[in-house]
């Protein structure tokens, strides 16, 4: 994700920008005052507890902020980040906003001022308020509220000076000028991103033969555990000897043996562009041991990808391929084996494509049809992840 805070004083075009800024990366738009000013006008619970209090001539404490902010961040989960636009305000804000994301395993990665002189800030604030015809914008209000926002928001630039994470933008300049100097920021500032995929499907539908093909067009790293577990059995290791009767059956190995052999191949190859993960997880207790395993290098699961093929024909690739002595699997040799095979999908591996549901990270493909057909499919579906992920 890719969170920013974009501060700056009232007239420095924070509106402007921002709005530029959520069309170039898929943002979600905190502001705390048109959030308030949605759910009131919804009528939702948050809503009417924050009417109730503006009405009685209060100011919306901060805990009823923060629920609102999460309520919006939470119902946008397709976003690619977050850009919150005049919050936090105070210090204590801030403390709250770093908990809050936090709690959602993320953090803010930058917090961009746009920096105007006070007499060009003045200036436009007078032709806005002549422009939109509001009678309360005079000089000496102006020069309030500029005077206000230097005393509240010192403190919030110092706490992410600290951090590291403070940066100081010109805001003079034509638009485009602005926005192309906060996105070279941006760019050079942000945290790298990585694409990992997860590619799950029936036996038979081609996950190993795409993912290879995928890995190579977009410079990902194929992470297969049937191979590595093929070739510790063919080098005679101890994770093969334990692995053999498993696979020979075609049954899920104990979970300690892909972790290893999956921490091992993420631990090779720490300078990929990401992942794509082949027959794991196979179980719901996987798919949170690879956010695990993920999570130790600060990464997580980008997409889940499921390659849809009817049973009857996973059946017949299966048993075309059990004929096959070049391509043949000890489980594909007999129609008993394919059978269980499928059923151990249905049973354990069905539940964890319902798990990334749930995370808004699913995309079904048709694997019926010919390997390239089927490839340019899955490509656009990889393209549009490595989009997300900047």
């Amino acid at each position: 994700m890719l969170n920013i805070a974009l501060f700056g004083p009232p007239g420095a075009g924070k509106g402007t920008q921002s709005k530029k800024l959520l069309d170039k990366y898929n943002l979600t738009y905190i502001s705390t005052g048109d959030i308030l000013r949605s759910e009131i006008a919804d009528g939702s619970e948050l809503g009417l507890k924050a009417k109730s209090i503006i009405e009685a001539g209060g100011l919306v404490n901060d805990e009823l902020v923060v629920e609102i902010i999460e309520k919006k961040i939470t119902t946008n989960q397709n976003a690619r980040g977050i850009l919150f636009d005049g919050f936090p305000r105070t210090v204590v804000q801030a403390y709250i906003l770093d908990g809050l994301l936090l709690k959602l395993n993320t953090s803010l990665d930058m917090m961009i001022s746009l920096d105007v002189p006070e007499k060009e800030l003045v200036e436009r604030l007078l032709l806005r308020a002549k422009t939109s015809k509001r009678s309360d914008d005079t000089l000496d209000v102006i020069k309030v509220r500029l005077k206000e926002y230097d005393n509240k928001t010192k403190p919030v630039a110092d706490y992410y000076e600290e951090q590291k994470k403070y940066h100081k933008l010109n805001g003079v300049g034509s638009l485009e000028e602005i926005f192309d100097n906060i996105v070279d920021h941006i760019e050079k500032n942000k945290s790298k991103e990585y694409t990992n995929i997860v590619l799950l499907g029936k036996p038979g539908v081609g996950k190993g033969t795409q993912g290879k093909f995928l890995a190579d067009k977009h410079n990902l790293v194929y992470i297969s555990t049937g191979a590595l577990l093929r070739r510790e059995i063919r080098e005679g290791t101890e994770i093969g000897k334990i692995a053999q009767p498993y696979m020979e059956k075609g049954e899920i190995v104990p979970d300690e043996i892909p972790i290893k052999l999956i921490a091992d191949q993420i631990k090779e190859n720490t300078k990929a562009d990401g992942f794509i993960f082949k027959g794991f997880p196979r179980t719901v207790i996987q798919a949170y041991i690879l956010d695990g395993l993920l999570q130790r290098v600060n990464m997580k699961v980008s997409n889940m990808i499921e390659l849809k093929l009817s049973t009857l024909q996973a059946i017949k690739r299966l048993s075309a391929r059990g004929k096959d002595e070049n391509k043949a699997r000890p489980y594909d040799i007999s129609t008993e084996m394919i059978v269980n095979r499928l059923e151990q999908y249905k049973e354990k591996t069905e539940p964890v494509v319902n798990y990334y549901q749930k995370q808004g990270k699913y995309s079904k493909i048709n694997a019926d049809g010919t390997e390239e057909e089927v490839f340019n499919r899955l490509s656009e579906e990889i393209e549009d992840s490595l989009r997300k992920n900047f």
